[in-house]
């Protein structure tokens, strides 16, 4: 977990997915993620993580349904939805809170 705290305290917007192998939306978020990756570059991190094995994260943070997206700015959430979220979408939340 000090890895993950880590990570999102960090003053570069992170986006985390938090996903599980065996959901279908899941995979659909996949090569959306990497589309977005190649629009923003450095302007944000992505990660994943998979609450199966992440169980203390994500029943932390109330992680009911997966994929949910968490963005986070300097340890704080300023954005978050379940479901799956449009490439362009992510990009415009994620410029909005880059700045």
């Amino acid at each position: 977990m000090s890895g993950f705290s880590e990570i999102v305290n960090s003053n570069t917007p992170t986006l985390v997915d938090f996903y599980a192998e065996w959901c279908g939306p899941c995979k659909t978020m996949k090569p959306i993620l990497e589309d977005l990756k190649t629009r923003i570059g450095n302007k944000a991190r992505i990660i994943k993580v998979d609450v199966d094995r992440n169980s203390e994260i994500a029943s932390k943070l109330q992680i009911q349904g997966v994929p949910t997206l968490v963005l986070y700015k300097n340890g704080k959430i300023v954005w978050r939805q379940s479901g799956v979220v449009s490439s362009a979408n992510l990009k415009s939340i994620i410029d909005s809170h880059a700045a």
